[in-house]
């Protein structure tokens, strides 16, 4: 296993013995990427934005009332309160009779991510997703956490479950008590991994070079953050990994794995996790919750952390972020599509804050408005996170 360890005198890598660091101390001594940082700074009050925007689209006049939200604040992480919360982005949230609506501009994005969302392509990645636990079964509540992560539409139980029955199957949870499984059934596809594709692209593009075929077959893009230098041991100890044989996320494996090959399997299963989302990121704690389906028995943000040249992770916001190195140049995704341009109009407007646009005046007394079964699921998931 690759340990990474905190920049020395110099910025310099210091390879060191993970086991005498807490995973605390592991995560602090990290080296910082500040395109990434920045970034999460912006994302911190966007991922409260859409928390508050799921619970208003969830509603059947699309309005919320602001009761329920000033009552919801704790657990959707409004620390200055609801009212705070909608007058400092009066471009995404307008208040009006003691309800929350979102603005024109707001809902028109909203609008085209979830066009953008289409049956096949989310089809698809729910396929994929399956295809890495050797049982094809994951839990269906752990498919919930995650459904804007893998652009999923919010009601795909029903628009890609439910309307393909040749490919998913609902059971309950045998181990567990008022839980569901969703299981692939059919034949399994014939998958390629997305590292694959770059290992291909990156065999062509050699042509004469010193790099032979044989040691990009089993290797991964690295990309290091700005100013980190790597000592030479920690190169060579790279360079044997990369060339390191071991069996891709969607392959069964029938003869039992040294250490460092279940490592790198985990590595390929992550690395194929991320190229499935929207964004390539996820929050650490939602992909821990595929571990055991993944059949990986590694803590996962330390495998993130040992991996600083494939993945980057930031603690900003109160929660692990992790994001694939690859997928970004200076903060913005390499290969965008449709549903990430969508939401960076949601982050543009995040980001104007109170000068995008006037709010309006909030009155004493809120209306009573019901509060419907979708917004209490969605509530109850910010809760979970």
């Amino acid at each position: 296993m690759i340990r990474g360890g905190a920049r020395g005198h110099g910025g310099h890598l210091q390879i060191r013995r993970r086991w005498k660091t807490t995973s605390a101390q592991y995560m602090a001594a990290r080296p910082r990427d500040a395109a990434f940082e920045k970034l999460m700074d912006g994302y911190k009050n966007l991922l409260k934005v859409t928390a508050v925007q799921d619970l208003i689209l969830a509603s059947p006049d699309q309005t919320l009332a602001a009761s329920f939200l000033a009552s919801a604040s704790q657990k959707l992480r409004l620390n200055r309160g609801a009212p705070h919360f909608i007058r400092r982005f009066p471009g995404i949230f307008s208040l009006s009779g003691g309800g929350v609506r979102l603005t024109e501009a707001a809902a028109e994005i909203s609008r085209q991510e979830s066009l953008s969302n289409t049956g096949d392509l989310a089809r698809d990645r729910l396929i994929k997703l399956l295809c890495m636990s050797p049982s094809r079964t994951v839990p269906l509540r752990a498919v919930f956490k995650i459904w804007r992560e893998l652009g999923l539409p919010d009601d795909f139980e029903d628009c890609v479950i439910s309307k393909n029955p040749n490919f998913f199957s609902v059971e309950n949870n045998p181990r567990e008590a008022n839980t569901h499984l969703i299981r692939l059934v059919g034949e399994t596809p014939s998958l390629v991994p997305a590292v694959d594709l770059w290992r291909k692209e990156k065999n062509r593009s050699n042509g004469s070079e010193s790099e032979s075929e044989s040691e990009i077959r089993s290797a991964f893009k690295q990309e290091y953050p700005p100013g980190m230098k790597l000592k030479k041991n920690f190169r060579i100890k790279v360079k044997e990994w990369q060339r390191l044989p071991y069996p891709g996320p969607y392959e069964n494996w029938g003869k039992k794995l040294g250490v460092k090959q279940m490592e790198k399997r985990a590595v390929g299963i992550a690395h194929e996790f991320l190229n499935l989302t929207v964004e390539k990121m996820v929050e650490v704690e939602k992909i821990s919750q595929f571990r055991k389906w993944f059949c990986i028995d590694l803590n996962i943000r330390d495998l993130f952390l040992d991996h600083p040249g494939i993945f980057y992770i930031s603690a900003k916001g109160r929660r692990h972020t992790v994001f694939l190195r690859e997928g970004y140049s200076r903060g913005r995704l390499v290969n965008p599509n449709p549903t990430y341009e969508a939401r960076r109009k949601l982050l543009h407007l995040v980001l104007l804050g109170k000068r995008g646009g006037s709010s309006s005046q909030e009155e004493d007394e809120g209306c009573r408005h019901g509060i419907t079964e979708s917004q209490r699921r969605r509530l109850e998931i910010a809760k979970l996170n």
